[in-house]
This record gives C-alpha cells, structure tokens and sequence, in this order.
C-alpha cells in the first residue's frame, strides 16, 4: 500500500458536493442524427452529445469515451475546463449504443423513488431465481448480430456529423478522447472522409492515455484481423469450438451477462452516492466477481473504493482504475478513507449517472471498436490488416495540427502513449512546438486523468494552457 500524506485527505462531504455539483451541471443531451449502416435500424442511427459550458463559446472539445466508458465519464473534467478555458464548451459523447440501455430505475434510483436495492433487484436480483417482478430484461446478442459492423469507420463517421455541426454553427473543433477514445481522436486526423482528410475539420487532438502508433496491441496481418472478426460473429448451438464471443464486449468475463458491466458499476456508485456508510448490497452478490469483494465486510462507499483503487482492483481491470485511497483501517463494516489523486466521490459522480440517463459505462459496447484500433495502431493505409477492416488511415503524413498526449501507468512500462505521440508526430507535420505530451505514470492510473480533484488534477494543469495558448479560433 502506498504511504499516505495526511494534507491530501479530502473531506467527503466537500468532494462529493463539488462532484455532483459538476454532474448535475449538464444540460439534457443534445440528440444528433448520424448515417445510415447496414441492417442497424434506423432508431439507432444517433449519438448523444452532453455540452459543457456557453452555447456562445467559439472553441468546442468535443470528447469520446473509451473502451466500454460513456459521456458521464468526462463529468469532472468538463465543467473544470470550461472554467479555465476562456470561449470553451466541451461536448462529450456518447455512442449509438447509448439507445440500448434500460435506465428507468437507475433514474428513479438517483431520483430517490427507488432504493439502489431495488435497482439491483430490478436489474441483477432475477439472476438467483428470485421471483423479481417487474424486472429488466436485456437485449439478446441474436438480436444485434448488426453490431459486428460498429467499428471505427461508424465512431469517426458519427463524430465527423457533429463536428460538421459544430463547424456550422461557427466553431473551432479540438477532437479528442479518454483511451480508445483518444484512438479515435487520431485515426480521424488521418482519415480519409471521400477524399477530405479528417485533420482539416479540426483545429487540434487531445489524446488522453490513449493513441496509436504503437500505443496499444496491434493486430496488422490480414489472418490476425480475420480472425477477430469471426470472434463478433453470434455464437450458435452448431459454432464450432472454440465458439465466438459475439459483437458486445465481456469486461467482466461473465458468461451470457456481456452487458451486466454497466448495472454494476451504476448500481455500486449509486449505493455509495445515497447510503455511503451502510453495509455493501454487493459483497454477497453471487454475480459479481470475487476479484472486487474484500475479505472483510465493507460500506458501500469501501465497496466502490475497493472495486476500484489500483491497489485492490484487479490488473485485467486496469481500465477503470483510479488511485483513491484505501480501506478504513477498522469499523464494521469497513468504509473508505480518501488520500491520493481521486476522492471515492469523484467515481461516484463518473458513474452514479444522471437524471437524462447518462452514465459513464456502455452496457453494449461494440467489441469491433477494439478490434478496429488494433488494427489501425500502425496508421498504415495498405496495410493488410487495414484491408480486412475497411480502414481508411490515409492522410498521416499531411496531418499539421497541435497534438496533446496524456499518459499513466496503463501503458507507462512500455511508454506506450508517449512513443505513440511521438511517433504520431514524426511521421506527420505536427509542429515540435504544438506538441505536448505528458507523462505521469508513477502518480495516475487509467481514470484518474479524468476524475481526480480538479484543483491537483495534473491533466486539467497541463491541457488547460494546450488548449488556451497552443488552439487559435479558426
């Protein structure tokens, strides 16, 4: 366990008012129609965007999420930008799959008309054969066979229709986003839009912890790519072994429950949020993984910490880790005590969720994102892998905008989001004095860039001046 320093203690009464405070902030999202994509029906062809800030702003970042992560998760940061930000508005957004979801008790949880409980029943609570009436009934992977096809091409497509909004209404558009996310914010400088390159909508990529050029797995050889393609396909009876996976992305590895992520994370940030120092609904939960129960009875607000603190979260979920503390040393049960980067309430307010609906974990996230960054990480046009996958990373060498790279210990033994950038801006026209990168791998973990305090939050420190100083209104 890391040694603590007593003057980084926070008060939760004082974070978790500043951290609602930022969530509730938001306006309802705005709704923007996308294109059309082969047999996804027409009812899921939008995005929803989450706006920050003065509508009169003229600079827009527009923000996306990551692997498996949602608007909710830029909740912190948003509205701590466009306060330090002359003329900003941030937008963050949230996919197609967003329609998908199920959020009524979730609302009515937030709400205070229902009990996290009895959102844990209606969502979860069925599992065990208990009789739960009425209760959530989730989507069928047979049913979205579709979603093999939401990749790359549909995020950078979807966010170029905003961006051309944005555009429209006379903004300058810096793209950027949070791990794969940040991924897509650089294939789409590179992209070719029927001719156009993606570099010449935007004014400037922040990438935080995320990238390409090498800065996560690379899948470039057309049997490695054909393959991960036929793993989306929808397992049947007749699948021969071993069977695929499906289009949805199993972060927690539980069989059949690919979309049980969100409701967890929600329903665990929502306990904290409304009975904090009340025994944890989730510590006998047969579903959740043993991995994210401590061996001794926790709070619901020790519970959260402990799922998602880098030294108590397990290493397969390094994406969703934070660096926030630790178990109260006695009590029972135990509660959480703040003392690093992240205050346990600032998790609570990226993924308690709002009153819209928005929250900071895709339930049905398109496995083929994954796939498609992989296959792109060598921004190669030609490549075989590139073929496979129908990516159009073409215009690398022509991209000339300001670049901003963030990296934590997600990549930082290999220095994968710093060689990324690097290399990103080498084999393109980047100017050396429009790009910066920092590097705090020893002090962040993967979340912590985007819920950390505001006031010692070392990417809101250095993206703050990018944005202001290094981004000229076009």
């Amino acid at each position: 366990m890391r040694t603590f320093k007593t003057s980084m203690l926070i008060s939760a009464t004082a974070a978790i008012t500043l951290a609602l405070a930022a969530s509730a902030g938001a306006a309802a999202p705005t709704v923007v129609k996308v294109g059309s994509l082969p047999g996804t029906p027409k009812q899921y062809n939008k995005v929803f965007i989450t706006k920050y800030g003065s509508p009169k702003a003229k600079k827009v970042l527009l923000l996306i999420p990551g692997t498996n992560g949602g608007a909710e998760n830029f909740a912190i940061v948003g509205p701590s930008l466009v306060k330090q930000v002359p003329n900003l508005q941030v937008w963050a957004m949230d996919r197609r799959e967003q329609a998908l979801e199920d959020n009524s008790m979730m609302i009515k949880a937030l709400k205070g008309t229902a009990t996290p409980q009895q959102a844990l029943d209606y969502y979860l609570g069925w599992f065990p054969n208990n009789p739960v009436n009425p209760r959530f009934r989730p989507k069928s992977q047979a049913d979205f066979a579709f979603m093999k096809n939401w990749g790359m091409k549909m995020q950078l497509e979807d966010a170029r229709a905003v961006i051309l909004q944005a555009k429209k209404a006379g903004k300058t558009v810096i793209l950027g986003g949070h791990s794969l996310g940040a991924s897509m914010a650089a294939a789409y400088a590179t992209w070719d839009f029927k001719g156009k390159a993606g570099f010449k909508d935007i004014a400037g990529i922040v990438a935080i912890d995320g990238g390409l050029a090498g800065t996560f797995d690379e899948t470039d050889t057309k049997a490695g790519a054909e393959a991960a393609l036929a793993n989306l396909d929808v397992p049947t009876a007749s699948s021969p072994a071993p069977k695929p996976k499906g289009p949805w992305l199993n972060l927690l590895g539980l069989p059949g429950f690919a979309w049980a992520t969100g409701p967890f994370a929600q329903v665990g940030a929502l306990a904290a949020m409304k009975d904090p120092n009340g025994p944890s609904i989730l510590q006998n939960f047969p579903l959740l993984p043993r991995y994210l129960k401590a061996d001794v009875d926790t709070t619901n607000r020790g519970a959260l910490g402990f799922a998602f603190d880098n030294d108590t979260s397990p290493s397969v979920l390094s994406l969703i880790q934070v660096r926030a503390g630790q178990l109260a040393a006695s009590g029972d049960p135990r509660g959480w005590q703040n003392g690093e980067v992240t205050p346990i309430e600032n998790v609570v307010a990226g993924f308690g969720g709002d009153k819209y609906g928005t929250n900071g974990v895709d339930w049905y996230y398109p496995a083929r994102l994954n796939v498609d960054t992989n296959g792109a990480s060598a921004i190669e046009c030609k490549s075989e892998a590139a073929k496979v996958l129908g990516l159009r990373l073409c215009h690398l060498g022509q991209v000339n905008i300001p670049y901003y790279a963030y990296q934590t210990s997600l990549t930082g033994s290999r220095n994968g989001v710093v060689n990324g950038a690097n290399t990103f801006a080498a084999r393109s026209k980047v100017p050396q004095s429009k790009l910066v990168v920092v590097d705090r791998k020893t002090t962040n973990s993967h979340l912590d860039p985007l819920l950390a305090a505001p006031a010692t939050n070392d990417f809101i420190k250095t993206v703050v001046p990018f944005l202001r100083d290094k981004i000229k209104t076009r």
